[in-house]
C-alpha cells in the first residue's frame, strides 16, 4: 500500500476489531456461559477433550483478544487463534453448512481469516510490539 496513513489505520482497525471480538467469545466462555458449561457444550458438539480444550479455547480467546487489541505478541497470538478457528470449522461448524443460524462456519471463517490477515501483516506502527521491538516485530509486515 503506497500510504503509509492509510496502511496503519486499516492493520490497526483490524487488529483492534478482531481481538475485540475475539475477547468478547472468551468473555462470555467464562461469564456467560462459563467455563463448566462450554466444557458441556464442546462435549455434545464432539470437541474432543472437551473438558481440557474448552478453558483452553476461553483463555487464548479472552487473552489473546486482549493481546491483539494492544499488539501485543501479536503474530504468535494471531496464528494461534486462525488454528483454533480452523478447529472449530473443522470438528464442529463444517457440517452445518455455510450460515451461522444452523451453526455453519461464516462467523468462524471470517474471524480465523481475519486472524489470518493480522498474523500475516503484523502488528503495524500503533501496537505495543512497536514500541517495545520496533520494525523487528513487522519486517515480514506488507503493511508497514
Amino acid at each position: 500500500m503506497k500510504n503509509p496513513a492509510l496502511a496503519t489505520a486499516a492493520q490497526t482497525i483490524l487488529r483492534v476489531v478482531v481481538g475485540f471480538l475475539f475477547a468478547a467469545h472468551g468473555w462470555q466462555k467464562y461469564n456467560e456461559f462459563t467455563v463448566a458449561g462450554t466444557q458441556g457444550a464442546f462435549a455434545q458438539m464432539g470437541v474432543p477433550a472437551a473438558d481440557l480444550v474448552a478453558p483452553i479455547v476461553a483463555t487464548l480467546e479472552l487473552v489473546g483478544g486482549i493481546a491483539l487489541i494492544l499488539g501485543l505478541a501479536t503474530r504468535p497470538l494471531a496464528m494461534l487463534l486462525t488454528l483454533n478457528m480452523i478447529g472449530a470449522i473443522a470438528v464442529v461448524h463444517a457440517p452445518a453448512g455455510i450460515f451461522v443460524e444452523a451453526g455453519g462456519f461464516e462467523l468462524v471463517l471470517i474471524l480465523g481469516a481475519s486472524a489470518l490477515a493480522v498474523a500475516l501483516m503484523g502488528p503495524g506502527r500503533l501496537s505495543l510490539d512497536n514500541a517495545f521491538f520496533g520494525r523487528m516485530s513487522s519486517k515480514l509486515s506488507v503493511l508497514a
